[in-house]
């Protein structure tokens, strides 16, 4: 079984899956750095091919990641869109939702110019995504973690203590 981190940008997946993956011993996986291992920047990928193209390598990652068990898995914060992943992730393992607000994402992201669909008004970009995507993190979850305030040590603590 793998465990699966989904959220917005910003919710701490690539952080929190590497402190898990040491917690555990176990093999850390990030669709975005099978991505970009494999095909350069994000950013570039979506400003020469655009966002399809994109959430088309992004399911390839998926699939790849997904043939592994035990792994602790970081997902793009769009990643659950596409039903095709939500599939490939949820028959791969457990599904934690890093559920965080606003007002902390606006934080955490601030001056951070690498998240193509973060460019521009910050705040109205990430209230648009919260809004479309927040019901398909919740309807894919097995559980859900709270971010806001928690070091993503204690997230990662959290996460191991609800899945036990």
């Amino acid at each position: 079984m793998n465990i699966v981190l989904s959220g917005m940008p910003g919710s701490g997946k690539t952080t929190v899956s590497l402190i898990l993956g040491k917690m555990l011993g176990a093999e850390v996986l990030d669709t975005d750095a099978v991505i970009t291992a494999k095909h350069g920047e994000i950013s570039k990928i979506f400003e020469n091919h655009g966002e399809e193209y994109f959430r088309e390598l992004e399911s390839l990652a998926v699939e790849e990641v997904c043939a592994k068990s035990g792994a602790i898995i970081s997902t793009g914060g769009g990643c659950l869109l596409r039903e095709r992943n939500r599939d490939n992730l949820k028959s791969s393992g457990k599904i934690v939702f890093l559920r965080t607000s606003l007002s902390e994402l606006l934080k955490r992201t601030a001056g951070d110019t690498s998240r193509p669909l973060l460019q521009g008004e910050k705040r109205q970009r990430l209230e648009k995504l919260i809004n479309e995507r927040t019901p398909v993190y919740e309807e894919c979850a097995d559980i859900t973690v709270d971010t806001d305030g928690l070091t993503p040590e204690q997230v990662a603590i959290k996460i191991t203590e609800l899945l036990k």
